[in-house]
């Protein structure tokens, strides 16, 4: 915000609680000065001269007081009824002066921290605080020449008593007056500032909030890009064997059948890959991003090396029977580890990693761990956690990131595998029979 800006900022008025408050505070501030009232006459301390009659005194005081009920409402119009109240009641020698001085330096402070227009507030109150003290030189230069000869009987200090007296009075409304003046440019200012801090904060969420949605946009895209691979891949493949069947399907019926069930299975994922891809790009058109690199279960031991070589010590776990995945699921899982791996060595501070994959009877799991600070990766909005939920979710799996109970933290996908008569796998996949008989027709041509 500019100085300019700031200038021209207007505080919003008061709410409707604060309103009561008002309410209560002048009916208060009220009842108090017209206590004080009752105490002044009771003891006959009359310091401004004689005063008027009762009703006129009962009068003065409810005019000096009772506009403080609408303070925060109308703050400039409450500082000049008060202003002229407290002058017209000191002129008429009311003698209740003790809560009618705190009501005026309430008036200035209001006017200076709730005006909302901060150049004619300060302009107002700089004019009552003039004014207040050219009555204090007039009352002076009236009531000099009627001070009692003995009124400073007693006085033994170096300074002339009279000039004593209004030196004391000049200075005590210097104190009144500059604090009233102070403390309301001190409120303007922390409420401006409040003001500032609160837009900034939803400038941040609203940049935050683009920021998420971009890097939703990017992943997925990235992840349609992975599935496009896998899709074309398949098509290409499936390609290659309806050559190889066209070619043998005379001599050899058997390996022709072989190369049509690979044919099936193939279009059947691609199918079901291209349906993944289509959901993913529904939400990201138009989002650019960098193509992905070829990633899949298979690479997750060079995530390991590669802590290993950072100086942790990594451990990897293959538990259950492994299966031929799909390629999509297989690049998410290595996705979702790769990212849990980086997180721990960017901003865990850990000295422990542990990889886990699991093949279990329907689903297929990752589950990363490490020793380090919690506190380092607990955003749930983070870019990367944001990345792997997309990636998890558009394969209709779980993910589970958070603090563990011991220490440390933990990440774990769970992917859904569907029924299907894939063989066991090792490291490294065995073709099908497929693929062997569309190799041996690529060798024949």
């Amino acid at each position: 915000m500019t100085v300019a800006q700031r200038e021209d900022w207007r505080r919003p008025g008061p709410t409707t609680e604060q309103r009561r408050n008002d309410l209560w505070i002048g009916l208060g501030m009220t009842g108090l000065a017209l206590v004080s009232l009752t105490l002044a006459r009771s003891t006959g301390a009359f310091l401004l001269g004689p005063p008027p009659s009762g009703p006129e005194q009962l009068f003065w005081t409810v005019a000096v007081t009772l506009p403080l009920i609408w303070r925060r409402r109308w703050p400039a119009a409450t500082l000049l009824i008060i202003a002229v109240a407290f002058i017209a009641a000191q002129a008429r020698s009311a003698p209740e002066t003790q809560f009618s001085s705190w009501a005026l330096f309430c008036a200035l402070y209001t006017m200076g921290a709730w005006g909302q227009d901060h150049q004619l507030a300060r302009r107002l109150r700089i004019g009552v605080i003039a004014t207040m003290f050219a009555w204090l030189g007039v009352y002076y230069a009236v009531t000099i020449d009627h001070i009692p000869p003995g009124a400073f009987a007693d006085a033994v200090g170096p300074v002339p008593p009279v000039l004593a007296a209004m030196v004391t009075g000049v200075l005590l409304n210097v104190l009144v007056f500059g604090f009233a003046y102070f403390f309301g440019e001190t409120a303007w200012v922390a409420a401006r500032r409040e003001h500032e801090l609160r837009t900034q904060a939803e400038d941040l969420r609203r940049s935050q909030a683009e920021a998420r949605e971009r890097a939703v946009l990017g992943e997925r895209v990235r992840i349609a890009r992975e599935l496009h691979d896998v899709v074309a891949h398949h098509v290409s493949v499936m390609g290659v064997q309806a050559s190889a069947c066209r070619r043998v399907f005379d001599r050899d019926p058997g390996k022709a059948r072989t190369a049509l069930t690979a044919i099936e299975q193939s279009a059947r994922t691609a199918v079901d890959e291209l349906r993944r891809m289509l959901g993913v790009l529904r939400a990201s058109a138009g989002a650019d991003a960098e193509p992905p690199a070829a990633g899949g279960v298979e690479r997750i031991s060079e995530l390991v090396e590669r802590a290993r070589a950072a100086g942790l010590t990594a451990t990897l776990g293959v538990y259950g029977e492994p299966v031929a995945l799909p390629e999509s699921v297989s690049q998410a899982a290595y996705r979702v580890t790769q990212e849990a791996v980086t997180n721990t060595l960017k901003h865990a501070g850990a000295d422990l990693l542990d990889v886990r994959v699991r093949y279990l009877a329907r689903e297929m799991e990752v589950d990363v761990t490490d020793d380090g600070r919690a506190g380092g990766q607990a955003n749930a909005v983070g870019l990367g956690l944001i990345g792997m939920r997309e990636r998890v979710t558009a394969h209709d799996g779980d993910l589970e990131a958070g603090p563990r109970a011991g220490g440390g933290w933990r990440v774990r996908a769970r992917f859904p595998l569907a029924a299907s008569p894939n063989p066991p796998v090792g490291a490294q996949r065995e073709p099908s029979d497929g693929q062997q008989v569309a190799a041996g027709a690529e060798r024949a041509a």
